[in-house]
Parts: structure tokens; sequence; C-alpha cells
């Protein structure tokens, strides 16, 4: 279906009409309202068109009736003499869409002042309403012979020539012209494309933006024999899903964020969650290691008695690149029959992140995209996983230099893999690596969480993290979260104490139960090409006979060539 602009045939006299011209009811009226720029008006590249015709008005742009819009676009029509409302929207070259509204013109409720002035020859009243919060001033004419506006709102005043917001003009008047060989929208054509109000404003919305819809309610869980199908693998007693991606090519950076929606299935407890890709450019992936062993993977040995795998980039292996750490709150859904005088507990927990450091990364790749769950519950937890990506052009795509460093989030947990317990000694965890090239404006985007659920653990002791790069301290910090109670109706199965107090409330070193947990970015400077080596120490906590204390670490670095 082809949009209205084919439709228009706008053939304009020469001559705008002159200061307080008659206008005739029976005739085609394009009026044409601007946008000031800077504070000035004029100079608007894509005007507001309202093409007010006898039986109906059209509210358009001036790109869209020169067939220069860019899609997703949207138009309104008011159907005389009734008012009745369409919203129009083109979602694509063959898809539009519309609803229908005969009561929102009528609903409109305005107070008319004393206060005249002249606009385009007319002399004007101000009417004025608010929607929203936000106060509208109209300046309209009941002089012109015509009712029209370049919004929704004062279709029945009369010819609105000014719209002000909150005192600042934003549209004005500034030509009339009458045409010719005007053909009216089919408005029985829209009736066949119409929809409810809030099915097209979902449709129009998801259409401004490109939706990756990875996982729908899957179960991540803990049992014997994971089952796997055609595209979603499990992995690690089931703690683990993942399938292949592709990510769609961008020339300028878009903004991507990482959805994600959670809810127990039978696991009552805060569990640690990371979304994350798994790469498979070296000789050995950790997708290697799922499929077979985590004996796979390369180890890592500090000299604390305790080899981990998988935790740092080599010659041969890349550590997963985490987009997303996530806490599950304490038994969201399956146990909100848990029930507390004026808690109304949450259905699912939602987290949202934004990624679009990392788009350079995925860019036009087809990559193993995997959630991570750990738990050892037979019923689980629920995820669904979506990652949307926003062309709004903020940037260029540069050359970019990311580079996965190191995770000690053992997403193998259920299979063998080892704890981040790596900081009990001064070594810590350290990645030596090699730049071909020079790099500026090289950050760290560094996730920390920490671990060890007892008054002793980590979990409730802060400890400063301290990152080092080729031996000089580049940040010191301590990650600690003390804002957990905002979150207690996402956790319905939280234990409660005789302070009054819920474990959900109690502040955590970096995370809360139903959150996640956002990146720090750490400034390391322009870098030479060559060899470089970072490392991260934390003051491990000890043991207390079976307790004991870990840290989740990931570090990607990320630069411009």
């Amino acid at each position: 279906m082809k949009p209205y602009y084919i439709l228009f045939l706008l053939i304009s006299f020469p001559s705008i009409l002159r200061a307080q011209a008659a206008l005739n009811s029976k005739n085609t009226y394009k009026i044409v309202y601007s946008r000031p720029l800077a504070g000035r008006p004029g100079g608007d590249q894509n005007a507001v068109v309202v093409i007010a015709h006898a039986e109906q008005n059209l509210i358009s742009t001036a790109s869209i009736l020169a067939g220069k819009a860019r899609f997703p676009f949207e138009q309104s029509v008011i159907v005389k003499p009734e008012n009745n409302l369409f919203q129009v929207a083109d979602l694509s070259g063959i898809n539009k869409i519309a609803t229908e509204d005969p009561s929102a013109i009528a609903k409109q409720n305005f107070e008319i002042t004393a206060e005249s002035k002249v606009i385009l020859g007319y002399t004007c009243k101000k009417a004025i309403t608010v929607v929203n919060s936000n106060k509208i001033e109209l300046w309209f004419t009941e002089k012109a012979a015509i009712k029209a506006a370049p919004t929704v709102l004062g279709q029945n005043l009369g010819l609105v020539l000014e719209q002000v917001r909150n005192g600042n003009i934003m549209l004005t008047a500034t030509g009339i012209e009458p045409i010719k060989n005007y053909q009216p929208v089919d408005v029985a054509s829209l009736k066949k494309v119409s929809t409810d109000p809030l099915n097209y404003k979902d449709l129009l919305w998801k259409s401004r933006f490109t939706t990756l819809n990875i996982f729908n309610n899957e179960t991540i869980n803990f049992v014997d024999k994971p089952q796997s199908n055609d595209s979603i693998f499990r992995f690690a007693g089931g703690t683990v899903i993942a399938r292949k991606v592709k990510f769609p090519a961008a020339t300028v950076k878009p903004t991507v964020f990482v959805d994600l929606t959670e809810q127990s299935n039978g696991d009552a407890y805060d569990r640690t969650g990371s979304v994350f890709v798994i790469p498979t450019d070296k000789k050995i992936s950790l997708l290697d290691a799922l499929k077979g062993s985590v004996k796979q993977l390369p180890v890592y040995d500090n000299g604390n008695g305790t080899q981990y795998q998988g935790v740092v980039a080599t010659e041969n292996y890349n550590p997963v690149i985490e987009l997303m750490r996530f806490f599950t709150p304490f038994g969201v859904g399956k146990y909100n029959d848990l029930k507390l005088k004026d808690k109304t507990w949450a259905d699912k927990v939602y987290y949202r992140q934004d990624i679009s450091d990392l788009y350079p990364v995925l860019n036009n790749r087809e990559l193993w995209v995997a959630v991570f769950v750990g738990n050892y519950d037979k019923g689980g937890h629920k995820v669904s996983l979506n990652i949307t990506i926003h062309q709004d052009g903020r940037s260029d795509v540069k050359k970019e230099t990311l580079i996965p460093l190191f995770n000690s989030t053992n997403v193998m947990e259920m299979a063998g893999q080892e704890y981040g317990t790596m900081f009990s000694n001064d070594k810590g965890l350290e990645v030596t690596f090699n730049l071909p090239k020079d790099i500026k404006n090289a950050k760290l985007r560094y996730i920390t969480t920490g671990h060890g659920g007892w008054g002793g653990g980590d979990e409730f002791v802060p400890k400063e993290n301290t990152i080092w790069l080729d031996g000089k301290v580049a940040s010191a910090f301590t990650p600690w979260r003390q804002d957990c109670g905002s979150y207690r109706l996402s956790n319905p199965a939280s234990g409660n104490f005789e302070s009054g107090l819920s474990s959900s409330d109690l502040s955590r070193s970096n995370w809360c139960p139903g959150t996640v947990t956002n990146p720090n970015l750490i400034a390391l400077g322009d870098l030479k090409a060559g060899s470089h080596t970072i490392k991260v120490t934390i003051p491990l906590g000890k043991r207390e006979g079976n307790s004991f204390s870990a840290w989740n670490v990931s570090g990607i670095l990320i630069g411009t060539e």
C-alpha cells in the first residue's frame, strides 16, 4: 500500500494568500507550520503541513508529502463533520496500520481568554488547555471560515495558527495556499487496517527498532540430562542455555539494549545470572567445554593451590564476553502466595541494560548468545531474552578495538568450573595481552560482584577492588550497593529477621536480589602497541568452615584505533 503523498497531487497557486483574505470552506487549503530553530522562526526542514478539505483535515509533514520520509511515519486524518479521528502509520512501503477514535476531539476542553494577537493578518484568540501536565496555548481565528490545526488539539476551535507548549512556541503558521485536484484519504481503506489504540501504539513503537528474539520463556534449571533442540542448546546440567544469533550490520553506531525477564519456576533463592557471548575466533572456546568437559579450557594458576578453568585470555582462548550481569530475586512469581500485608509482589523481574559500547564486536556477525543462572533446583527459573537495536544515528562506526581479557564468573559451575577465589593471594587475577596497534582512550569495562552469603562473607563486607595496568594502579574503588531495600516487592520468599529487616534489604558487594549490576568504565589512557598486563586484586575474606568468599569479575578492553 503506497503512502498518501502519492494521492495528493498538490498543485499550488503561485501566490500565498494575503492578510485577511477570504477563505472558502468548500475549497481545499494547504497550511504550513514551522518550528522555530534556536529560538528563531523559520528554517524548519520538515514543516508540519495541514491539508484542510471540506470532508476532512490531513495532518502531515513536508517530507511525507514529498515522498522523502523515513519509515515509519505517522499522519492524522480528521473526518468532518463528526470530527472522527484516525491515526495512520506507514510502518513500511507495504505495511500500514490505523486506529480510530470518534470521541477524542469532542472531549477536548479549553479556556478561552480575552487576549488577542495578529498572525498572518488574522486576529487570533488564545485558548488554553492542559495535556499530561503541559500547558498548551492555541492561537486561533474564527474569521478564516475553515477549521484546522497543526495537531489534533483544537480542531473544533477555528483555524489554529500557533501552538505554544509551556511558554515555548512549538508551531507557527507561515503560509496558507489554496490547492486543486486534491484526492481525500480513503476512509474505508483506513477501517480495513484499523486496530485498537493500544495495539496501534505497540506496533508503531516496535517498528522503530530491530528486535532479536533470542529466548522466550525458557527454563534454566538443574537436571541430570538437559534436553536441547534444533536451536536452543542446554549445558552444565541445564543452567546454561545458548543459541546462535545473527546480528545485523550497522554503518552508524546504534544504541543497543539487552532485555531480560525472569521469574522463579521453583528455585526460591537469589542467584547469579549472566548474559554473555561465546567467542569462537580462537582454537579453544567455552563452547568446546560446554559440549565436552571443563577440562578442555586453559587453566589459570596464580600459585594459591587452585587451578581456574577458562578465566583469562590466552593465545588460543578468549573468555566469554559478558553483556549483562543480573541477580534473581527471592522467588518472584512462583512464591507470590507468601502474602504480607501491604505488599503486592511483582509477577516477574525485568532487566534492561545498554550494551552499545560492545556492538562493534557483535556487528554483522553470527555469534553464540547464552544465559546462565546458577541454581541446583529442578524447577529453576523461567527467562525471556531480547536484544533491541535502535538506529538513532548518534555517531559513526569507528575502528574500535574490543578484547575480552578475563571473566571469573564460573558459568560452568554445575559442570565443575572453579569459583573466583584467586584473590586469596597478592597476584589475584592477572592477564597479559598484546596490542598490534596503538589505541586511544582505552578503558576497561569492568563488572564486579562479591559473594559469600554469611555474616563474615564478602557478599556483606565491603572490599576494595584495585585494577593495575603495567604495574601501576589504574583505579581503586569499593563496589557496594546500599539500595537493595528498594526491590523488596520483587522478593516474596526473602527471609525476615527479628530486627524487622528482610534478607533482600541488606546492602551487598555491588549487587541486590532482583537487579542488574552496572559495569564500571575504568579509564586507561592511550596504549601503545605491544605487551601490557592488567591485574585485579581484592582482599578476599578467609574461609569459615565450609563457607568461603569469591568474586565474579569480568573485563573487556575497549579503545579506538
